[in-house]
């Protein structure tokens, strides 16, 4: 395998990073070179996002490769889900993006359902139901007669339209694209329906493209201005979290994976989106992950709950290392207060604390008296929750899962991965925390034709990072608090 280096900028809602990854006999390093923050503006009473402020971040990182003195092969972008540019008809970016926490989309789902009744718009794209998609934030801003739907002759999700940015060459990549609420899983083709219904041109949509396409290379000002000349610009998983997915070590498909941070996402890879009324019930969703695989998830709560808490007690002027968030867990008894991560009152509370004791009183239990019961409370929550749905992807999976998987930041906890563990009776890897830089370079790598393939990418992965495993210990004492849990989740 000859020696090949990348780079990919790994963009969040809240911050993007910029890494260069290189394969080196078989095996993966990288290196973060910057970090930049990505904000929300508020301009008037709307929300958007500062793309040309993000321009301006990948072109600085640009010059720290140069200062690195590495031959990149290629360049990769991936970022957040649903948001998009409107370009116009001389080829520039027209505004600001709006971003997904604008409020101009509140209510547009059950709007459009008078159109489209909802069980159409399932049945079509497979994506769960959230105010925030592409379909509902096109259908809100025809519905505003905005200025600026109406002067676009095309949109670009976010990755692709930064691609623009590089390259000058405009493509939709399929994986940002199945966010959209808009393309058929089983077509892998965006709904001309669903966009007509909404009052929208079907043209506004370009051709998809699967990942590992060659986008084309950095305009000639950006070549000259970088020192790197004309490197290629490839469309990885544009999704975050199918490069991340792309990251699993997996060694067969009989698996579950766990994307643990701030929101937790479990799901199952499958060759065929999975349709049907139990899926509509539970709003499970279809994304798409690469080498035409769907990524057959659900959304959860994750460590919002505690990052909320912690934020309070810092204004009393604490502050908890991890180390010693863990010990306290260890330390509270032991399943007497539990929450249902997803329930509405946590989305977010003026204060997070009084949430999770409201939420014990109301359904019975004592409430925390303390930070460390507190603690306890959340990760043995999330513990039992992450059963709960990992019993519904049983039931549907094409095949039996013998491991659960967590990447992300989150597998960096060792109490909640071995309590995971203990409550769904099958083992848990942890590992790799920095899954979706890591899919973003190997989709690269792929395409540069360092791996042949997606188990080839999954080999080098695995012989790269260092897995901690976790075996189920107890499961039975995880049981009883499970029913219990059961009784506040049907609440």
């Amino acid at each position: 395998m000859k020696n090949k280096s990348f780079l990919a900028f790994d963009i969040g809602a809240t911050s993007g990073r910029s890494i260069l990854g290189t394969i080196d006999n078989g095996k993966l390093q990288m290196k973060e070179l910057t970090r930049f923050p990505n904000q929300i503006l508020q301009i008037g009473n709307h929300f958007h996002w500062n793309i040309y402020s993000l321009f301006e971040h990948l072109k600085a990182a640009l010059a720290a490769v140069k200062k690195e003195g590495v031959q990149i092969s290629s360049i990769g972008i991936d970022t957040w889900g649903v948001d998009f540019a409107f370009i116009g008809k001389d080829g520039s970016i027209i505004g600001a993006p709006y971003a997904y926490r604008d409020p101009h989309t509140e209510g547009m789902p059950e709007k459009y359902f008078n159109i489209v009744p909802r069980e159409k718009v399932y049945g079509l794209t497979g994506i769960q139901v959230m105010n925030f998609n592409s379909l509902y934030q096109l259908f809100a801003l025809k519905q505003a007669n905005n200025s600026l739907l109406e002067a676009a002759s095309e949109m670009l999700f976010m990755p692709d339209a930064l691609s623009y940015l590089l390259t000058g060459n405009k493509v939709v990549e399929y994986t940002i694209a199945s966010t959209s609420q808009i393309l058929n899983p089983r077509t892998k083709q965006f709904e001309a329906q669903l966009l007509e219904a909404a009052g929208v041109s079907p043209s506004i949509v370009g051709d998809i493209v699967t990942p590992g396409h060659l986008v084309g290379t950095l305009t000639d000002a950006l070549a000259e201005e970088s020192g790197l000349g004309k490197i290629n610009v490839v469309a990885v998983a544009g999704h975050d979290t199918a490069s991340a997915v792309a990251a699993v070590p997996a060694e067969n498909e009989r698996f579950a994976y766990l994307s643990s941070g701030t929101w937790s996402l479990m799901g199952i890879e499958v060759k065929d989106a999975i349709i049907n009324d139990e899926t509509f019930a539970l709003n499970f969703t279809n994304e798409g992950g690469i080498e035409g695989t769907t990524r057959f998830l659900k959304n959860i709560t994750g460590m919002w709950l505690l990052e909320q808490c912690l934020k309070e007690w810092k204004k009393e002027g604490i502050s908890y290392s991890y180390e010693t968030l863990v010990k306290m867990a260890e330390s509270a008894p032991a399943f007497q207060s539990l929450i249902d991560p997803d329930h509405a009152s946590f989305a977010n509370p003026a204060c997070m604390t009084k949430a999770i004791a409201d939420f014990c009183v109301a359904t019975g239990q004592k409430s925390p008296a303390n930070h460390s019961e507190y603690v306890r409370c959340i990760f043995e929550s999330l513990s039992l929750k992450y059963k709960y749905v990992l019993g519904k992807f049983i039931n549907l999976a094409p095949f039996s899962i013998e491991k659960l998987h967590v990447i992300g930041g989150g597998s960096k906890n060792p109490l909640l991965n071995q309590w995971t563990a203990n409550a769904i009776g099958i083992p848990v890897l942890a590992g790799p925390s920095e899954a979706t830089a890591i899919g973003n370079i190997m989709i690269q790598a792929k395409a540069a034709g360092c791996v042949a393939d997606l188990a080839e990418m999954r080999k080098v992965i695995g012989n790269s990072v260092t897995l901690d495993a976790f075996q189920p210990q107890d499961a039975a004492s995880w049981e009883k608090p499970y029913q219990k849990f059961l009784s506040i989740v049907d609440k």
